[in-house]
């Protein structure tokens, strides 16, 4: 199958079918997949029953049925978005949490966002680079290269800038750049370890491996970090026929997460991404439907032999390395 035309198609498609029939589509796709118990499905049930062990049985199974509607629901969306007028795309989007951000983007500095792979994270940037600040963020060189230029074009095409993770130069260095220009939005989707250089932190009581990327950042630059959940909601009225949908999302910005100055840097970055997975996890028990985790995060899911490996390479190089990268960065900037 060739899964880069057969995106293209999509975002040439969706947008011309009526919503009803698209939500229709994307609810069957993913209530067969799910009826299937396929791989991805059992992985998503398995999170989300770490994450919320009070869900046994019919009550899990019922869950995770909703994780993949919601899962589907956001695909459906984004092939329709650039289809969407300003009017739609401002009525399914409701923000809470604004004042924690807003005074540093009135002072004219960017602050980063630590997201994890929930709700409709697109919808989202396509609504904040309107209606809060310009908005740059990170994205995942996909397989094929025509199927990371669909992604990128498609995003850019809303206003949001793309910084590929690999193959696009030095993007830890760029990032920032980016931070300490302004403002601006910087979220940074963290929730996995894309990188073979996270953290390993506790999450949910269990240990797990998330991006050190918006910590690394908060630390270097001393740009603010606010943990934000996008979640769906239900809509209703008049804002459900302005969005022309009965599904919108909400943006939940916490407060900024503080950055401890006593410490080594290293030890900064755990710190801070700890407490930005514990603000995190709480919105994802709140509504484990929205977490869509079909993939391995939890420590004790990893392949062992490669997991040790990995943690052997990393041990006497991560640490230098993220001290090495600070170091570099303060220098140039007291020489510039």
């Amino acid at each position: 199958m060739d899964v880069a035309r057969a995106y293209a198609i999509a975002w040439k498609v969706a947008g011309r079918v009526p919503g009803p029939v698209l939500r229709g589509v994307t609810n069957l796709a993913a209530d067969v997949t799910w009826a299937r118990r396929t791989s991805g499905v059992r992985r998503l049930e398995a999170n989300i029953a770490r994450v919320r062990p009070d869900l046994t049985g019919r009550a899990l199974r019922r869950t995770t049925r909703a994780g993949m509607r919601s899962y589907m629901r956001y695909f459906g969306e984004t092939f329709a978005l650039s289809s969407w007028s300003p009017e739609q795309i401002a009525a399914r989007v409701r923000a809470t949490g604004v004042e924690n951000l807003q005074p540093e983007l009135d002072a004219g500095r960017t602050v980063l966002l630590a997201l994890g792979h929930t709700g409709n994270w697109d919808l989202a940037g396509a609504w904040a680079t309107v209606h809060l600040a310009p908005v740059t963020t990170v994205a995942e060189r996909l397989e094929p290269e025509e199927l990371f230029q669909e992604f990128l074009a498609f995003r850019e095409g809303f206003g949001v800038r793309i910084l590929p993770l690999t193959g696009g130069g030095d993007v830890f260095r760029e990032l920032v750049r980016t931070a300490r220009g302004g403002p601006g939005l910087l979220p940074l989707l963290a929730d996995r370890d894309l990188t073979a250089r996270g953290v390993e932190v506790d999450l949910a009581g269990r240990r797990a491996r998330v991006a050190a990327g918006p910590a690394s950042l908060a630390v270097t630059t001393g740009a603010r970090l606010v943990t934000t959940l996008v979640r769906y909601e239900r809509l209703h009225g008049a804002r459900r026929r302005a969005a022309r949908s009965p599904w919108g999302v909400v943006l939940e910005f916490g407060e900024p997460i503080p950055v401890p100055t006593d410490l080594p840097r290293a030890e900064q970055v755990r710190v801070v991404t700890q407490s930005w997975v514990d603000h995190f996890v709480e919105g994802v028990r709140r509504y484990p439907q929205d977490w869509h985790m079909l993939q391995r995060v939890f420590v004790e899911d990893l392949d062992t032999e490669r997991y040790a490996a990995t943690l052997a390479a990393q041990a006497p190089t991560g640490r230098r390395a993220l001290e090495a990268t600070s170091d570099q960065v303060h220098a140039e900037e007291g020489t510039g």
